[in-house]
């Protein structure tokens, strides 16, 4: 098997901001897997960037293991097993794939590819490798960045109608911009991310006025690592994990904190892992949102396989960037058509 490794930058329209700094330009590596057969299977991730992730730090992680890789004969991958929930590994296996790589980018943009290449090799779809016979398209927020009065209401008003709208915020002024994001689209629902920018005490005290500005779920509002200070909290509104929990290792020490994890392919390690949290999360009881760390379109068709599971869906990447790639998803006011079988899967 032959892979390819390459590493490209995607601007945004308008420099986005969060509570943890602000980028004109999203850098991605995209791992492309060709067999002896001519079959192609493509991944792309970003990394995460709170834990120190960069594309060429995720380009030499996967350098490192391209023996490994290249030794695989495309054949192996017919014969992976099925495990009657998830495809157990698009690669040689995944518990082979996860010793070569910790959670993370790299090992995401490598899942990723091999679930497209053998989807490729059997002829058939990576909703059937993952047992989802019916896939549908999914509504996702579209995701306004921390930015001025101005900016955030020409957001609102460009997106107002759409029936989720994502805010981010910090914590030097939690309300205002949620404030002005209902006032201009009230019928949307709205998500607010601090980006674990707050306390608890902020959070009690403005969860009442957000519940009453139509926000139906805050994001980690807490940083990592205090997320004990949430059994203080007394608010009306849902709260979702996200740098809180990677993957299931994270998941059951904040289980009884949160009702929604957030579901990320490059915080899981790839399409394997995410679905087996999703999974988890679900059997005890929590709600799955679907999540991004913004990107192309191909990076969005693997999350909308996990979103199949999820009641919050925040995929929204392309919509962030100047460009998309060829055949990307085709998206009509939040709603996500299925990816096209040129792009993935």
């Amino acid at each position: 098997m032959h892979l390819s490794i390459d590493c490209e930058t995607w601007p945004y329209k308008t420099p986005f901001r969060v509570s943890r700094g602000a980028e004109a330009a999203l850098d991605v590596i995209v791992v492309t897997l060709t067999d002896a057969d001519g079959h192609v299977g493509r991944g792309e991730a970003a990394g995460v960037d709170y834990d120190g992730e960069t594309v060429p730090l995720l380009a030499a992680q996967i350098e490192a293991i391209r023996p490994a890789i290249e030794r695989v004969d495309g054949a192996a991958l017919d014969g992976a097993a099925l495990d009657g929930a998830a495809f157990d590994g698009a690669a040689f296996d995944s518990a082979m794939l996860a010793t070569l790589l910790p959670a993370g980018g790299a090992r995401n943009a490598l899942d990723c590819a091999l679930w497209d290449l053998t989807a490729k090799r059997r002829g058939t779809s990576v909703w059937a490798l993952a047992r989802i016979l019916e896939p549908r398209a999914l509504t996702t927020c579209i995701t306004l960045g921390i930015d001025t009065d101005e900016a955030v209401a020409a957001g609102a008003r460009r997106y107002s109608g759409w029936p989720m709208i994502k805010v981010k915020v910090d914590g030097e002024r939690p309300l205002e911009a949620v404030r002005l994001v209902h006032g201009i689209s009230p019928a949307s629902r709205l998500i607010v991310d601090p980006n674990q920018a707050w306390t608890c005490e902020l959070l009690n005290r403005a969860a009442p006025e957000m519940k009453s500005l139509g926000v139906v779920l805050i994001e980690q509002p807490v940083p990592r690592g205090e997320d004990e200070t949430l059994r203080a909290y007394r608010g009306p509104i849902r709260l979702a994990a996200d740098e809180s929990v990677a993957d299931r290792a994270g998941l059951r020490q904040v289980a009884d904190l949160y009702q929604v994890v957030n579901v990320k392919l490059d915080k899981t390690g790839g399409l394997t892992e995410a679905l087996a949290l999703a999974r988890e999360a679900r059997s005890l009881g929590l709600s799955v949102m679907v999540g991004c760390m913004a990107g192309t379109s191909l990076a969005m068709a693997p999350g909308m396989v996990v979103g199949q599971l999820a009641e919050y869906v925040d995929l929204d990447g392309p919509l962030l960037h100047t460009d998309d790639r060829e055949h990307g998803i085709e998206y009509h006011q939040g709603l996500m058509r299925l990816p096209a079988r040129a792009l993935w899967g």
